[in-house]
């Protein structure tokens, strides 16, 4: 923001500007950069995850995970992160296909100060072409029932709702999506 204040040669001179400003939207580029976590790396390794975990946990507070559950799905799923410039804005877990369908799941996860600007559906377009590259032939998603934005942009993709349910021992309600066309 930049103000300026000049005097006027006659009080009755005085006007008003109003301005809203947008934030343009961000697409893979320059301006937004993802990077797969690898664990076993080290520092930068444990620091990947560290910051996966802390987009997870500000985006799903209710199913929070500590380090070691964060390190488990590292090992087990691919997990990515993405940045504007340095800021973490985001992150995504894709799940490798599994049973006779072929079934992989794809979720993306956006800081909410960061929503809006196209970062949620880069990370959904990546994960999607992994999970294509992976042999996937069907694609699910799942979203705790709380997250209307989390719902609303993936029903916007053409997922559709297949099941409710609670976790044994929890009391939230999760939705879980399935891409209503193929992911060829």
């Amino acid at each position: 923001m930049t103000m300026m204040v000049c005097g006027l040669a006659d009080e009755r001179m005085r006007i008003e500007v109003e301005v809203d400003a947008r934030r343009g939207p961000v697409g893979p580029g320059p301006g937004l950069r993802m990077e797969a976590v690898e664990v076993g790396r080290g520092g930068d390794g444990d620091a990947m995850v560290e910051g996966w975990r802390y987009v997870h946990n500000e985006v799903v507070p209710r199913a929070a995970m500590g380090p070691q559950e964060a390190r488990e799905r590292a090992a087990r799923y691919r997990l990515a992160n993405a940045y504007l410039g340095d800021v973490l804005v985001g992150c995504s877990t894709v799940r490798p296909p599994e049973g006779e369908e072929r079934v992989a799941t794809v979720i993306a996860r956006v800081l909410p100060a960061f929503r809006g600007r196209g970062i949620g559906t880069a990370l959904h377009e990546a994960g999607m072409a992994r999970a294509r590259a992976l042999g996937a032939g069907v694609v699910e998603t799942v979203v705790l029932a709380a997250n209307g934005d989390g719902l609303r942009f993936a029903e916007g993709r053409g997922f559709v709702e297949r099941d409710r349910y609670v976790l044994d021992g929890e009391s939230d309600e999760w939705v879980e999506l399935r891409l209503a066309a193929t992911p060829s």
